[in-house]
């Protein structure tokens, strides 16, 4: 696969591919270009919302079938079809807009976003709890997985490893084990968050209080409410 900056040049790339399966197709003009940028800053703020800006972005651009056989086309269209993340291995849709056939093929892409996590220092087995010298910041493809890595010592810090590490491995959320806040049948407090203010009350936790696992809770009057686990015996429902 050909490495490229993710910039205009995809776009330049993107036609390459179109070609070398049609070799009468022409390159993309500026407008398709401006929206294979749009999708550059899509994948950018993804990076973004998973704790770490990029540093560095690259895209592996794959080959089209090298059993299709397309007609000419004069406008080749490309776009994100639905429901695609476009982060990591994904895909563009290409498709003609102006030719005696439509069309409509896809083209394999990898997207890369290099930013600083943490990676462990050695090899760590199952059941290691984190200590600081276990881990270190290193630049890592945030993109290689949908979990996200963990960029601060804060939150691994003293948690317990559900997978076993390899030296240089990204630390991210799925490898470490789920912390539990309470068990079904204790007693928890129960907060409800709305916009400014917060209203609590006491329960039963009807199961186990697991990190990021939606829990059944029955208020002191009979009523079953879910919520979310946010510390020892404490439950948050939003309004």
């Amino acid at each position: 696969m050909k490495k490229i900056a993710l910039s205009l040049s995809v776009a330049c790339a993107l036609a390459s591919a179109a070609a070398s399966a049609n070799p009468g197709a022409p390159t993309l003009d500026p407008a398709l270009a401006q929206q294979l940028q749009s999708l550059a800053a899509e994948a950018a703020n993804a990076a973004l919302a998973a704790g770490s800006p990029p540093v560095r972005v690259e895209v592996e651009l794959g080959q089209l079938d090298a059993r299709l056989q397309l007609a000419p086309c004069q406008q080749i269209q490309p776009y994100l079809p639905a429901g695609t993340r476009p982060l990591g291995r994904s895909r563009i849709g290409l498709r003609c807009l102006q030719g005696p056939t439509k069309w409509n093929v896809y083209l394999p892409i990898t997207v890369k976003l290099f930013g600083q996590a943490l990676v462990a220092t050695c090899s760590l087995p199952t059941g290691s709890v984190i200590e600081a010298r276990h881990l270190m910041l290193a630049e890592v493809d945030l993109a290689a997985s949908p979990e996200p890595a963990y960029t601060t010592l804060a939150a691994p810090l003293g948690r317990t490893l559900a997978r076993p590490l390899a030296a240089g491995d990204t630390l991210r959320r799925g490898d470490l084990k789920l912390r539990q806040y309470f068990q079904a049948g204790d007693l928890v407090r129960i907060v409800a968050v709305g916009n400014g203010y917060a209203v609590s009350a006491e329960g039963q936790a009807l199961n186990n209080g697991l990190e990021g696992q939606p829990v059944r809770v029955r208020t002191e009057s009979g009523r079953i409410l879910s919520g979310l686990p946010a510390g020892e015996r404490r439950v948050e429902i939003p309004l």
